[in-house]
């Protein structure tokens, strides 16, 4: 994959904050309103998104116009809002309680009970612990296309501080005893909720669409391990229909109302990793006795900072982060090892394989410089992976078209730079080989307080896995409508 610098984003370089198009005009004076515009929005977005060098591949040729399809009929948009509507109130409900009740990876068996028992009522076939804990519905409605949809169910190892009456507040106990604090900081209730409220809507909907329909619950998305689990289960060793297409959604920091559905590169590929330092353990107070690892993992962390410095083209995207050092357990004791959590985040194979050759030699020389024998180099642990996501250009264009009959032309983003977050969803079909699909971000975040957050100079009013992260309850029908419309736009009989 070539990766360049975005052409349609050079605009937008050194660009300051704006505002942005509010969700209900009503909110704002008129003269207010006059100075709002779909560029400057997306300037506003584009510049908290990604650096200036934004990235965008050659393959995609997301410069030329998407192929287009019809638009579903406005009386089949009419049934899908007073579907949804309707169901407002249960879906506000289950949200709630997801949030209330969040699960680490692999772990997510009351989430997981609630989509099944949910997914059966509707008179979906149902498979349950495909990975542990994914669960996948397939519902038939005669001769046409299939159609997957899919919503991560597992949460963030975070404490809450957003206060709000349905906040996580208890702990949650692992394995080995162990309690750490839980919450869902990445907005994984909402996909659950909008995909149960698209379940619903698309099972009172049959006689508007044909096809086979099959919605599925993914765990362990936060460590890029759930749908490699899945498949690796035999997701596609199980009878399930193959798709045709496939549809997933996120949660982002933007204004409710709006949606970011793009083509091509949408993400980056991710590694999670460990390093693991062996020294030599000891007592505080003699330090010429030991061989300290905390020292060496201290170093390691700042000679990683050089990496993307002067080892990466400064034209290439590229992000290595420490999420976290685990070392000793004692103030006067120099613990035998220590280990590092290391994130990668990339946009072509290349860049990954660079940055995993320089994570080893800047390890490698730390321990020489020590003194740690051969036998004792550090170790490097290989943990969840997932390539960029690339989202089909004809797909994007046959779904926008419908999403903007859905919330309006001007809340469609169509042409969104690339984002250095990540997703596994991808991973799920790609041993099928060719699978269209798209992924949507949708806004969650109020609109008064968004642009309260750029008139501060701040990009986003908060972030994901930040423990302020929070869904703004309007947006719980908007994504379960974004998600109904999609699947309809291959499903339905009228397009």
């Amino acid at each position: 994959m070539t990766i360049k610098v975005g052409e349609r984003y050079q605009h937008l370089i050194g660009r300051g904050g704006c505002t942005c198009i509010p969700q209900d005009a009503g909110m704002f004076p008129d003269s207010a309103i006059a100075d709002l515009s779909r560029r400057r929005f997306l300037a506003t977005i584009a510049t908290g998104a990604v650096s200036a060098a934004a990235v965008t591949s050659t393959a995609s040729a997301a410069s030329a116009p998407a192929s287009v399809s019809a638009i579903l009929p406005a009386a089949i948009i009419a049934k899908v809002h007073a579907a949804i509507d309707a169901d407002t109130p249960r879906l506000l409900d289950i949200f709630k309680d997801l949030h209330q009740h969040p699960e680490l990876a692999f772990t997510e068996l009351r989430t997981s009970g609630i989509v099944a028992r949910d997914l059966h009522d509707l008179g979906f076939e149902v498979t349950e612990g495909i990975g542990k804990t994914g669960v996948v519905g397939v519902m038939r409605n005669g001769t046409g296309p299939t159609a997957w949809l899919r919503a991560d169910m597992d949460c963030n190892q975070v404490r809450e501080t957003t206060g709000l009456p349905w906040a996580a507040t208890q702990p949650q106990r692992l394995a080995d005893g162990t309690e750490v604090d839980v919450m869902h900081a990445c907005g994984h209730d909402a996909h659950v909720t909008w995909m149960l409220g698209s379940a619903r809507a698309l099972a009172g909907l049959k006689a508007d669409w044909a096809g086979t329909l099959v919605v599925y619950a993914q765990p362990a998305e936060e460590i890029g391990l759930g749908a490699q689990a899945m498949v690796e289960d035999g997701l596609w060793r199980r009878g399930f229909p193959r798709p045709d297409y496939a549809f997933g959604a996120h949660t982002a920091p933007g204004p409710v109302g709006f949606v970011a559905n793009s083509p091509g590169v949408r993400m980056a590929g991710t590694d999670q990793l460990d390093i693991t330092f062996t020294g030599l353990g000891g007592h505080g107070s003699t330090p010429e006795m030991t061989i300290d690892p905390v020292v060496m993992a201290a170093q390691a962390v700042l000679n990683y900072q050089t990496i993307i410095s002067r080892s990466i083209d400064p034209q290439s995207a590229a992000v290595l982060s420490v999420g976290a050092i685990e070392a000793g357990t004692s103030n006067n004791i120099i613990p035998g090892s220590a280990t590092l959590k290391l994130n990668l985040r990339w946009f072509s194979a290349e860049v990954r394989d660079k940055m995993i050759r320089r994570i080893d030699e800047v390890g490698r020389g730390v321990a020489i410089g020590a003194g740690v024998e051969e036998a004792h180099m550090p170790t490097r642990h290989m943990k969840g992976n997932a390539g960029p996501l690339v989202n089909d250009e004809a797909l994007v264009g046959r779904v926008n078209p419908s999403l903007a009959a859905l919330l309006g032309p001007e809340k469609v983003i169509d042409d969104f730079p690339a984002v250095m977050g990540s997703e596994d969803f991808q991973e799920a079909f790609r041993p099928l080989g060719g699978v269209p699909y798209s992924f949507a971000l949708i806004g969650v975040a109020p609109v008064e307080m968004f642009l309260n957050a750029r008139a501060a100079g701040r990009p986003f009013p908060y972030s994901n896995h930040n423990s302020d992260f929070f869904v703004d309850l309007a947006a719980i029908p908007i994504g379960a409508k974004v998600n109904t419309v999609a699947v309809l736009s291959v499903l339905a009989k009228s397009v």
